[in-house]
């Protein structure tokens, strides 16, 4: 069985033996779209990060039977041509829920805390010269006893809902799926939640129903010293309304670790805000902890193991 993975770079050079010893493996560090036919000619595994797997490229890999995603979300990969094709098309659950809601918390206690803010301020010798010691140049708040909304109630939701929680927040959630669950938290609307909410995290997939969700409309619903980290898929949330709010003082903060365009442009809004210390960025690697990669390549070892067993 020959089984090639196509962007080996997104895991971090992690020790892939458990995949190799599958089949007969090939790696790419990463691949251009106009690479993939030729690297994947003979697989009948193939493993996929971010590379884009349409209609077209698995009518020219005949001998292709199951492409493992490397992630969670799947919207690299033409499910309905997969399926039409008998392709089968396995991702991977849950290896970095704990991984991902601690990172939303640090970006929210980060932000509250104005820790990037005072951590320059000490490095630079400010503190030093300053002869006090003590420095108030920018407020702080607690997380205890704040309102976070969760947007996508899914396993990462829930983690945050938990961690939360156990800091003492209220916590309330929208559903973008529609779909009314026997949760500890109550469910609420979108717009109440916005204007509820002195924290929101956004934990959803990015479909027809989510691309676009938060705008200038919902962050004008928001309070004015209201957080928002969006750790879920860029699209979701709106770049330039978040920049646009955050320097017309409409929310106090924002985090941001996806993006709709990886990497981001440089011209992009949230790296032209007029101060930087309202927004904490980072290059798509939240979920990214040596721990979540290792239960990922597991995660691809059994999807494969599952296949070769006729499960």
């Amino acid at each position: 069985m020959k089984i090639v993975f196509l962007d080996e770079y997104t895991l971090g050079g992690t020790n892939l033996d458990k995949i190799k010893a599958l089949g007969d493996y090939t790696g790419y560090e990463s691949t251009k779209p106009e690479e993939i036919i030729e690297r994947a000619q003979g697989a009948e595994v193939l493993i996929v990060n971010k590379v884009m797997i349409g209609a077209k490229e698995m009518d020219a890999i005949p001998t292709l039977r199951l492409i493992c995603v490397a992630a969670t979300g799947v919207n690299n990969i033409d499910l309905v041509a997969a399926k039409e094709r008998g392709i089968s098309v396995r991702n991977a659950v849950g290896y970095s829920t704990h991984t991902v809601a601690e990172a939303t918390l640090g970006s929210i206690l980060t932000l509250q805390r104005q820790v990037c803010y005072y951590d320059r301020y000490v490095k630079s010798g400010a503190y030093s010269a300053s002869g006090q010691w003590v420095n108030f140049d920018r407020p702080t708040h607690r997380l205890w006893g704040k309102n976070w909304g969760i947007i996508g109630m899914g396993n990462i939701g829930r983690e945050v809902a938990r961690l939360a929680t156990a800091f003492g927040c209220n916590v309330a959630y929208y559903s973008t799926s529609g779909a009314t669950r026997n949760e500890e938290w109550p469910q609420r609307p979108l717009d109440e939640l916005l204007a509820w909410a002195d924290v929101i995290s956004v934990h959803c997939p990015l479909n027809e129903k989510t691309a676009g969700l938060i705008g200038a409309e919902e962050i004008a619903k928001m309070k004015p010293s209201a957080l928002i980290v969006n750790v879920a898929r860029g699209g979701v949330v709106v770049e330039k309304a978040v920049a646009e709010a955050l320097d017309a003082g409409q929310i106090a903060g924002a985090a941001f670790d996806v993006y709709p365009s990886e990497p981001m442009p440089a011209d992009s809004p949230l790296l032209h805000t007029a101060d930087p210390d309202k927004l904490l960025l980072s290059p798509h690697n939240a979920w990214s902890a040596v721990e979540s990669i290792e239960t990922l390549v597991e995660c691809i070892a059994t999807n494969i193991k599952d296949y070769k067993s006729g499960n």
